[in-house]
């Protein structure tokens, strides 16, 4: 009985952790923003960087907040001159230098250890505007940690940014975004501050 006491109380401890909407740290050292750009002759990869996160979940309510933000500036696909031109004419990074996610609730059940598939509602802040957003997130729960992977897609032209089309390559007016990070409740994770 006490053996099964002392199983069941780190899962009780993380339990009330999330239940009284403690800080997860977004560890950036284990975050990737991935995009990717279709087009007709070649699909675009690319990548930026977390530049902190911080989010505070209730599980009883559902009701999450915090943010995660983006260095707009890091945006790399291998190709100089794209890039210069994307951060240039497209993002604008020198005038908008973040992208942020500010979630306000979860659609679903997480667990609190095993796999969840929920939804995550929030607000994406990008190239100055605010846009609201509902993200389908698979969630990895295990010793207090979550591992979060979201894909979704950005109509950036709709959004107001250029579309990158030239006359011989036409490119997709949609972009998707899949990020994969870990969230902890152990304030010593890098959360790239």
């Amino acid at each position: 009985m006490i053996k099964s006491v002392r199983r069941l109380a780190p899962l009780c401890a993380f339990a009330l952790l999330l239940n009284a909407g403690e800080p997860l740290v977004v560890d950036a050292t284990q975050t990737k923003v991935e995009f990717t750009l279709p087009s007709l002759l070649h699909t675009v990869h690319g990548e930026f960087r977390l530049k902190r996160g911080t989010l505070s979940f209730d599980s009883a309510s559902g009701k999450l907040s915090g943010e995660l933000v983006i260095d707009a500036t890091s945006g790399e696909t291998g190709s100089p001159s794209r890039d210069k031109r994307m951060h240039s004419a497209i993002l604008e990074s020198a005038r908008y230098p973040e992208i942020t996610f500010r979630p306000d609730r979860v659609e679903g059940n997480v667990l609190n250890s095993g796999k969840s598939q929920v939804q995550l509602h929030g607000i994406f802040s990008i190239h100055g505007a605010d846009h609201e957003l509902l993200v389908p997130a698979a969630i990895d729960a295990a010793n207090g940690d979550y591992s979060v992977t979201a894909t979704f897609e950005v109509p950036y032209v709709k959004w107001g940014m250029k579309n990158p089309s030239t006359l011989m390559l036409r490119v997709s007016d949609k972009v998707e975004i899949r990020v994969q990070t870990r969230l902890s409740g152990n304030s010593t994770a890098h959360s790239g501050n």
